[in-house]
C-alpha cells in the first residue's frame, strides 16, 4: 500500500473511531431537544421533529442550575488555586534537584495518582470530620480535590520545568539574582504555558468532580452540578429528555473551554517532551 493510501486509511480510521466517541454528546443534545414520545420510539429517531427549547428553561428554573454552576465553578477555582501555589514549587524542586530522595518523592507523588476517589473518600471523610473541616463543607471538598489531582500537576509541571535550560537561571545568579528572584524573574515566566494548560486540565477535573461532594456535602445550597444531575435519578426516572438538558448546560462550558484552547493544550502538554 503506497503512502497516500495509507494515510488515507488512517485517516477513515480515525473518523470512525472519532463518531463513536462522539455519539454520546450527539444523543445527549438531541435528546434534550426530544419529546417524551420521541424519546421512546421505536426505532429512534436521529432528529427530533420539532426541537422542545423550553425544556432548557424548565429545567434551569426548577432545578436552581445557576447555583449549582456557581457552586461547581467555586470548587474547581478553589481547588485549581490551591494545586497551582503549591505543586508549582513542588514540581520545580523535582525537576532541578536530583537526588535519591527527590526519585523517591517523585514515585510517592506517581504512587497517589493511581488511587482512587472511592477508596480514599473514607479515611478523608474521617479524618476531615475528627478535625471539624466538614462544617466547611465546599472547602473539604477544595483540599480533598486538590490531594487527588495534586500529582497529576507535579508530574506535568516538573516536565515543563525541565525544559527550561538551567543555564538561564545560572546567568541569573551571576548577574546578582537570588535563587527564589531566577525561580521567578526567569524561570516562572518560561514556565507559564505548561502551568497554565496543567491548571486547565485540572480545572476540567475539578468541575465535574462527584464522588467527594456527594460524600461531603449534605447542604443542597452547597452542592455542585454533578450532585444535581445526580439527584435526578430514582427507581423510577422517566424524564431523560429533562436529565439531558441538565447535562447538556452542565457539559457545554468544558467542552466549549477545551475547543478554544485545545491546541495551547496540546502544546503545553508536549513541551516538556521537545527539550
Amino acid at each position: 500500500m503506497s503512502d497516500t493510501g495509507r494515510n488515507r486509511m488512517m485517516l477513515l480510521i480515525a473518523i470512525i473511531m472519532a463518531a463513536i466517541y462522539l455519539f454520546p454528546l450527539y444523543w445527549m443534545y438531541i435528546t434534550a431537544l426530544k419529546t417524551g414520545s420521541e424519546m421512546f420510539a421505536s426505532p429512534p429517531s436521529f432528529w427530533p421533529s420539532t426541537a422542545q427549547w423550553n425544556t432548557f428553561v424548565y429545567v434551569w428554573e426548577s432545578r436552581n442550575m445557576g447555583r449549582y454552576l456557581w457552586n461547581s465553578t467555586l470548587i474547581a477555582f478553589g481547588s485549581v488555586a490551591l494545586i497551582a501555589v503549591l505543586g508549582t514549587g513542588c514540581a520545580y524542586v523535582l525537576a532541578r534537584y536530583r537526588n535519591g530522595w527527590v526519585d523517591i518523592g517523585l514515585f510517592l507523588i506517581l504512587m497517589l495518582q493511581v488511587l482512587p476517589a472511592s477508596l480514599m473518600i473514607t479515611p478523608i471523610f474521617v479524618g476531615f470530620s475528627q478535625v471539624g473541616l466538614l462544617d466547611y463543607p465546599r472547602f473539604a471538598v477544595i483540599l480533598a480535590i486538590a490531594a487527588k489531582s495534586m500529582p497529576f500537576f507535579v508530574v506535568l509541571v516538573r516536565a515543563t520545568f525541565m525544559a527550561v535550560p538551567m543555564e538561564l537561571e545560572e546567568a541569573a545568579l551571576v548577574d546578582g539574582n537570588s535563587r527564589i528572584g531566577a525561580f521567578f524573574n526567569i524561570v516562572l515566566p518560561l514556565a507559564r504555558n505548561g502551568i497554565l494548560v496543567s491548571a486547565i486540565l485540572i480545572f476540567m477535573q475539578a468541575f465535574g468532580e462527584f464522588v467527594y461532594s456527594k460524600s461531603m456535602i449534605q447542604n443542597v445550597e452547597f452542592q455542585p452540578a454533578s450532585v444535581g444531575l445526580n439527584s435526578f435519578m430514582g427507581p423510577n426516572t422517566s424524564e431523560w429528555n429533562n436529565i439531558m438538558a441538565y447535562a447538556t448546560m452542565y457539559v457545554t462550558p468544558i467542552l466549549a473551554i477545551f475547543v478554544l484552547l485545545q491546541r495551547r493544550i496540546v502544546s503545553g502538554l508536549t513541551s516538556g517532551a521537545l527539550k
